[in-house]
C-alpha cells in the first residue's frame, strides 16, 4: 500500500494535490472528474463499505415524482432534477469516449399506477405526468392487469447504476490528474492555507487546498468539520427476479408501496425505509412485504424465485435535499452530500456545480436550496 501511495503522489505530479474528493462513490467520482475536466489535480480518498448507497440504488431517474424531493419543494429544486436527468446523454457519451464501458440508459419512460379508485383519484390531482385510463396503459405497458389507471412521465427512467461505477472507475483510472487510494478519512483538520485528512486504520495523512466532501452516509462521521452535517443513513431493501418473470417489463413502474426496474435478464424490486442505523442486512419480513406489494402491480413478482437480495443506506438530511456547495465559513470545504434517494439521479449536475465552485467559475443551477447553512436555525 506504501509504494500504491508513492506511486500516486508521482503520477499527480510530484507535489500534493489542489483538491481531496473524500468519498469513491458516484458523486465522488463524478465530481473528480469533472474537476479534472478543468485542470485541477484530485486524490479520491475512500473505499468500499458494506450498505453503499452508490451499488446498492435502483438508478431511477424520476425528477418528475412529486414525492421524490418532499413535499412542496422549491420550484428550483424541480429544475435541478429535472436538468439532472436530462444531463446523462451527454454525461454517458462522454463517459464511454473515456472508459469504453457502454452504460444501459432507460428512457422509455415511466409509470406511477393505481390499484383502486382512490389511489386513482389522487394521482389525478398531481401536477405532473399524463393520465392513462387503463386501455392506455396496457397498450404502452402489458402486463399491468390490476392497475386502474396511472400517470406517465415521457422522459424519466433509469439508468444501470452498476455499469455507471464501472465507467466512472475506469475514466479515473485513465485520467492522468487523478490519484485515488482505498482509505476511510475519519478527521479533518482546516486551517487558512489547508485541509489535512486523516485515515483511521493507518493514519496516513492526505493534504490539499481544499476538500469535497461525498462520503454519503458516513459524512457525519468525520471529525473536525467546521459544523454539524445532519445526514442520517437510511436503509432501502431490495430484492430481483429473473427474466421469467419480467421479460415484458420494459417501464420503471411505481405503485402503491414499491417500485419495479427493469434491468437487462432482471427486475429490481424496491426499496423499504427504515431508520436502522448503520445496518445493511435484509430481513425476511421487509422482503415478503416488498414480494406482497409488488405482486399486486406486477404478478409474476409472487410466484418468481428471487435471484438476489441486498440493502442501500441512503444517506439523508432532514428534508431529504443534499448538500451541494461551499461552507459559508470555510471556502475551503466544498460540501457534495446527503441527496438521499437522488443520488444516481443528481450525481453528473452535483458534479458540475462543484467543479464550478471549486474553480470559481459560474454555477450551471441554482444550488442555493441546498446550502448547508439552511439547517442552522434548527
Amino acid at each position: 500500500m506504501e509504494q500504491q501511495r508513492a506511486i500516486g503522489r508521482v503520477a499527480a505530479g510530484g507535489g500534493r494535490p489542489d483538491v481531496i474528493v473524500v468519498g469513491a462513490g458516484v458523486i465522488g467520482l463524478s465530481s473528480a472528474l469533472a474537476l479534472a475536466d478543468r485542470g485541477v489535480r484530485v486524490c479520491i480518498v475512500g473505499e468500499t463499505r458494506a450498505g453503499e448507497a452508490s451499488p446498492a440504488a435502483a438508478g431511477i431517474l424520476g425528477p418528475s415524482l412529486e414525492d421524490t424531493h418532499g413535499a412542496r419543494v422549491p420550484s428550483a429544486v424541480e429544475r435541478f432534477a429535472l436538468a439532472a436527468r436530462d444531463r446523462y446523454v451527454s454525461f454517458l457519451a462522454d463517459l464511454f469516449d473515456r472508459s469504453g464501458v457502454a452504460v444501459p440508459l432507460n428512457r422509455l419512460g415511466m409509470l406511477e399506477i393505481a390499484t383502486d379508485d382512490a389511489g386513482a383519484d389522487a394521482l389525478r390531482q398531481r401536477r405532473h405526468g399524463e393520465w392513462l385510463d387503463p386501455p392506455r396503459l396496457a397498450a404502452l405497458q402489458p402486463g399491468l392487469d390490476r392497475a386502474v389507471g396511472g400517470l406517465y412521465f415521457e422522459h424519466d427512467g433509469a439508468v444501470d447504476n452498476l455499469a455507471l461505477l464501472r465507467a466512472l472507475a475506469a475514466a479515473v483510472d485513465c485520467s492522468s490528474r487523478i490519484v485515488q487510494f482505498e482509505a476511510t478519512v475519519t478527521s479533518v483538520a482546516i486551517d487558512a492555507t489547508q485541509v489535512r485528512c486523516t485515515t483511521g486504520a493507518s493514519g496516513e495523512a492526505y493534504e490539499a487546498a481544499r476538500v469535497v466532501l461525498a462520503a454519503g452516509a458516513w459524512v457525519a462521521q468525520i471529525a473536525g468539520l467546521p459544523r454539524r452535517i445532519p445526514v442520517e443513513p437510511l436503509r432501502g431493501q431490495m430484492f430481483s427476479i429473473g427474466a421469467e418473470g419480467g421479460a415484458r417489463l420494459r417501464h420503471v413502474v411505481y405503485g402503491p408501496g414499491v417500485y419495479l426496474v427493469p434491468r437487462g435478464d432482471r427486475v429490481l424490486v424496491g426499496a423499504t425505509l427504515e431508520r436502522v442505523g448503520f445496518d445493511p442486512t435484509t430481513t425476511p419480513s421487509a422482503l415478503a412485504e416488498l414480494r406482497r406489494a409488488g405482486a399486486a402491480v406486477w404478478p409474476a413478482i409472487g410466484t418468481t424465485p428471487i435471484a438476489s437480495s441486498w440493502a442501500g443506506l441512503r444517506p439523508a438530511t432532514p428534508d431529504l435535499l443534499p448538500i451541494i456547495g461551499a461552507d459559508p465559513d470555510w471556502r475551503s470545504v466544498v460540501y457534495a452530500c446527503g441527496h438521499s434517494r437522488n443520488g444516481i439521479l443528481m450525481a453528473p449536475l452535483t458534479a458540475d456545480c462543484v467543479a464550478a465552485t471549486l474553480t470559481d467559475s459560474a454555477v450551471s443551477a441554482d444550488i442555493s436550496p441546498f446550502r448547508i447553512d439552511r439547517f442552522d436555525a434548527r
